[in-house]
């Protein structure tokens, strides 16, 4: 199996959404597709991959480095000695070649979302939906076939008020949703608790509830919003500060009693070990978050799990940052606590196949080969017109 080219293109977002840091409107993301050797059904063998939400496009790192690098290297550098197909640990060492320590955002996403593309194309050389490819390889076989999913909504959006946000959780209780994120910080903190009284009004338990700041509080309205938020009991509360400030993350852990939320904004395996070091975080009530595809791709995150197991952590205390196929995949095949989903936002980059379905906040995993792309027409178009 050999890699004969690969394609990036950078595509706009257009959103009008904000949460308490910033708006989307210049948003971008990176599209990758990886055209191998292999032929299944008549037709070449494609992996495809995007860059998450949150982080801009990475085109010049892709096309400079990482890229070259794959294309450049010994085929037979790449390959699995057992079975011949490519391999993405080895692809993941090449790129990586000639790369110093830490500095990680730099290069973490390029890296990882190539790596995630590879991961799809061997998934549908192999012919296995990719979540089965990673129970296989890395939970013992063992996989779910229903995976718990929430809604990372709320959004501030212009001329979004009670009424806007009460027809949305509607909306996504009739779809099959129990479970809701809303958004913190971006309005005043009465405005934020008339929501979050609502949201919880609506959902009806506050184990189906989360928040989310974004980061976007100093230290002081931080510890107002932990006080008033603290009599819920919502499911979590997130990203209440700094990502990096593991000594007020610590201080917080101490005072709060319910779970919180972080790590979508960690992007290798040592940051997330020194947030388990210093972080103050609580094996077994809090959760972490971090975005697989940012951070270097499969490979790496399947060495996080291994930190977060001698540090006592169970794999169901990690929800991974964004809605998407791929972090789909993950979930379901490496047994994780569940899924975000986006429906609604970031347009064709949002959401899971077409005929995805979602009951009593279950959704159900696609069984096509690979990520599964292909079944999001909206997005696989644009995937598509790479090759």
């Amino acid at each position: 199996m050999r890699i004969l080219d690969i394609r990036e293109i950078s595509v706009p977002l257009r959103s009008s959404l904000r949460n308490a840091v910033f708006d989307f409107s210049e948003m971008t993301t990176s599209v990758v597709a990886v055209l191998t050797d292999v032929q299944r059904g008549g037709h070449p063998v494609i992996g495809y991959a995007f860059n998450s939400t949150g982080r801009y496009a990475c085109s010049e790192v892709m096309r400079t480095r990482m890229i070259p690098r794959l294309c450049q290297a010994d085929p037979q550098t790449l390959l699995d000695d057992a079975n011949g197909l490519l391999d993405p640990a080895k692809a993941l060492d090449c790129m990586m070649k000639r790369e110093k320590p830490a500095g990680h955002t730099e290069r973490s996403i390029a890296v990882g979302t190539l790596e995630v593309a590879i991961w799809d194309a061997l998934a549908k050389a192999m012919e296995l939906p990719l979540h089965v490819l990673l129970a296989q390889r890395y939970n013992a076989g063992h996989y779910r076939k229903k995976v718990p999913c929430y809604v990372g909504g709320g959004w501030y959006a212009p001329d979004k008020g009670l009424p806007e946000l009460s027809d949305e959780i509607r909306l996504r209780q009739d779809e099959g949703y129990t479970t809701m994120k809303i958004k913190v910080g971006g309005a005043r903190l009465s405005e934020d608790l008339q929501r979050v009284e609502l949201a919880l009004k609506m959902l009806g338990s506050p184990d189906r509830l989360a928040v989310d700041a974004n980061a976007g509080f100093d230290r002081k309205r931080c510890w107002e919003y932990a006080l008033a938020l603290s009599s819920y009991g919502l499911r979590w509360f997130e990203e209440p500060t700094d990502p990096l400030d593991f000594k007020f993350m610590a201080e917080l852990a101490k005072d709060y009693p319910h779970a919180l939320a972080t790590g979508e904004n960690l992007f290798s395996t040592q940051d997330v070990r020194n947030l388990l070091l210093y972080g103050g975080l609580r094996p077994g009530q809090d959760i972490l978050q971090v975005d697989i595809v940012q951070s270097y791709g499969l490979v790496q995150f399947t060495k996080t799990l291994a930190l977060l197991k001698d540090q006592a952590w169970g794999r169901e205390q990690v929800f991974p940052h964004a809605g998407n196929l791929m972090t789909l995949s993950a979930v379901a095949g490496l047994g994780l606590g569940g899924c975000e989903a986006y429906p609604g936002v970031f347009g064709p980059f949002a959401g899971f196949a077409d005929d995805a379905h979602i009951e009593n906040g279950l959704i159900t995993v696609s069984e096509r080969p690979g990520i599964g792309f292909e079944g999001q027409n909206n997005l696989f178009e644009i995937m598509r017109r790479l090759f």
